[in-house]
Parts: C-alpha cells; structure tokens; sequence
C-alpha cells in the first residue's frame, strides 16, 4: 500500500531556527521549531543540565471544510492531546541531556486539514526539530545534534471491512476502527492510538494494520531522509 503523495518546502519561515510546510495528500502542517534558552520550572527544579521540548498545535479557523473557532488559550481537549502527543513523540527521539538547559517548542499549525492531521505534524515537525538542531551545532551551541533517530507516523484504518493506508477525511469519517501509529527509524513504536469507531477489531486485525502502518511510514521516512539527510 503507498501513502498519499507527500509534499514539503523546508525554510517556509526563514527566521525560525527551523521550519517546514509539510503536506500529505491534502492535510497541510506549517512546522515551526523555535529555541528558547531556557526550560520550564518543572525541569529547573530537577537540577542538572537538562533541556525540554515541547510543542503546540492548532488548527486555523478554515482549515476544513466549515470554519471552526479560533483556538485560543491552549485550544480545546482536542488540540490539547494531539500536543502532548507530538511532544512525547519528539521526546522519544532527543537526548535531552545533549539538548542542555534550553527548550526547543515545536508550533503545528493546520492550515488544510483532509485526515491524518496529527501524522502529518510529527512527520513535519520532526524535519523542522532536525533544522533547529543543526542550527545550533552550526552555531556552536552545541557540539553534536541531541536527535538520535529518525521519527515518523501515519494512520491506518478499516472502512468498510477493507484496510486502507493514510486516511483522508471522508475514510476516516466512514472508519470502523482508526488507528495511528508513530515509529522509530530503527522501528521501535513510540505510540499506538487505536479505537473502533464501529465495531471491535481482533490482534490479527490489529497485527496487520501495524504492519501496514509500518510499511507507510518507511514511505514517509523516505521523504524525511530527503529533506534532511543523515541524522550524523
């Protein structure tokens, strides 16, 4: 099975310290790093010399098909999660000891939403942690990149009785069971989000809807080796 056709444009914001329109069919995500020389109160009460990372994300007003409310003050439930969720997924990649005592916070915002929102903002934001990384080793902020493997994701679903790869919005709307899966380069699962929206699914079912989630995100993958190269 092929994801949709994947589109990036690194450098969208040129002043970040990293950036990257990242688009997966017709679900677009502006991913912005930015670097702050500092780390939340949390972490400073941990001493050492950690840093953080953290992101955000939003989803604009039109980005679907009827206009939403503007999200302000951290959005809703929704938006809350899928932060968290890009966070610890990032996370899940980065020495955070390596990073310092300064935060790296990743803004995704949805500018064309047709499923797999959530997806298309850790693949794009990890292109543009990956820059914001290489900022700061080219800076001399850091000696070495804290980012250690390469991180994507992507859905999967059953519509229908039939297994299909990186929903768009009417698939997912009509799934009998969603699934989401964000993996390692070296293919170690970092999180599975799996939920039958119709009717239970079996292991068997979930078995081989991981490995068809699998088999896409060495697609997607493929595509982040070409924006950014070797992670060395």
């Amino acid at each position: 099975m092929k994801i949709r056709p994947v589109k990036f444009i690194k450098n969208y914001i040129p002043h970040a310290e990293g950036s990257c329109l990242f688009s997966m069919g017709d679900t677009t995500v502006l991913c912005v790093a930015s670097v702050e020389e500092k780390v939340p109160q949390f972490i400073e009460q941990k001493g050492g010399n950690q840093g953080w990372l953290t992101a955000e994300y939003s989803f604009l007003p039109r980005a679907g098909k009827e206009r939403t409310p503007r999200q302000r003050g951290g959005g809703g439930g929704r938006s809350q999660e899928i932060s968290r969720l890009i966070g610890r997924s990032l996370r899940a990649v980065v020495d955070l000891e390596k990073l310092g005592k300064r935060t790296i916070i990743l803004d995704c915002d949805v500018l064309r939403a047709d499923g797999g929102t959530r997806t298309t903002a850790i693949n794009g934001a990890f292109i543009s942690l990956v820059m914001a990384a290489g900022y700061l080793v080219k800076k001399g902020t850091l000696k070495t990149s804290p980012v250690e493997d390469y991180l994507s994701a992507v859905s999967v679903g059953i519509v229908e009785g039939r297994k299909i790869l990186d929903l768009c919005a009417e698939e997912d709307n009509n799934a009998e069971v969603d699934l989401n899966l964000v993996m390692t380069g070296s293919g170690r699962i970092v999180e599975i989000q799996g939920t039958a929206e119709g009717e239970s699914f079996s292991r068997k079912d979930l078995n081989a809807m991981i490995d068809i989630a699998a088999g896409g995100i060495r697609q997607v993958a493929a595509v982040q080796r070409k924006a950014i190269g070797s992670l060395e």
